[in-house]
């Protein structure tokens, strides 16, 4: 193949819509991975029309269940012989009241944190025997919010919103940071990242107050053009390899606000609690 390739979860709409279209524009064939076929193929359409490059394909995934996400990663060592980038970007804010997967996994640590891992972990032969790919996790300021409490990790005591989204994101962090030493001795790099607090549809499905608070404040948000910046900067800037692992913001490596984000025995143990939610 003369083309590059990038996967990018929640690609129909706002960050992952605009990334999507960056990578069109590079060049890159790009595996939109999404929950609605409809808004999809509409996204779909649209960014074709913007970069006329028609390389962008559809893959419907559930990310809140861990065997869809076995089946979509599985067509993609099917159908596609590198992956050059993958984009870890889909999520959602969660409802005041706390819900589970159906794997039996609260529902926001499901989808926002073991998506990536497990997307991540099953893509890992593809990524391998692609030279200098690149993993991207979306992460979020939010994580100031979080705590990782192992005994707590589910949130089954003391649940909030708030709480539930920021332990997430602070997870992306910590799963990046990890996953950087993992990969010692291998052609890939890894980043997590903060996009800003963007204009999206993002919180339009919660009723939480945390996502009632975020609707108000839309009119001083970035747009999702500004909010992809530093997503298709890591995506596609040359020479930030020896910034693997790093959180960004900005386009700038940045200091995660809790200090666990970085701590390597707690991201160890994260990352074997996550394995073990994962199967």
């Amino acid at each position: 193949m003369s083309y590059k390739i990038a996967a990018v979860t929640g690609a129909n709409s706002g960050i992952g819509k605009i990334t999507s279209q960056a990578l069109l524009n590079e060049g890159y064939r790009v595996v939109m991975i999404c929950r609605n076929l409809d808004k999809a193929e509409t996204a779909r359409k649209e960014i074709i029309e913007k970069t006329g490059n028609d390389r962008a394909d559809i893959l419907i995934c559930d990310l809140s269940e861990m065997s869809q996400i076995r089946e979509t990663a599985a067509k993609i060592r099917q159908r596609y012989d590198r992956l050059d980038r993958l984009v870890n970007n889909a999520g959602f804010l969660p409802d005041d009241k706390r819900k589970e997967s159906p794997d039996g996994i609260e529902l926001t640590v499901a989808v926002n944190h073991l998506g990536y891992f497990l997307l991540t972990r099953e893509l890992m032969p593809l990524l391998e025997k692609t030279p200098q790919s690149r993993i991207m996790n979306v992460a979020s300021e939010a994580h100031r919010y979080g705590e990782f409490d192992p005994k707590n990790i589910q949130l089954t005591e003391r649940y909030s919103a708030s709480k539930a989204y920021g332990n997430s994101k602070l997870f992306n962090i910590m799963f990046t940071h990890h996953l950087n030493k993992k990969l010692e001795g291998k052609d890939i790099t890894t980043y997590s990242l903060h996009p800003g607090v963007v204009n999206t549809n993002f919180a339009a499905e919660s009723d939480s107050w945390f996502a009632k608070l975020f609707n108000l404040g839309r009119f001083f948000m970035k747009s999702p053009e500004q909010g992809a910046q530093t997503t298709i900067y890591l995506c596609t800037e040359p020479g930030i390899e020896n910034l693997s692992g790093r959180y960004f913001n900005n386009s700038k490596p940045a200091k995660p606000q809790k200090d666990v984000a970085l701590d390597d025995e707690a991201c160890k143990r994260l990352w074997k609690m996550s394995e073990e939610m994962v199967g």
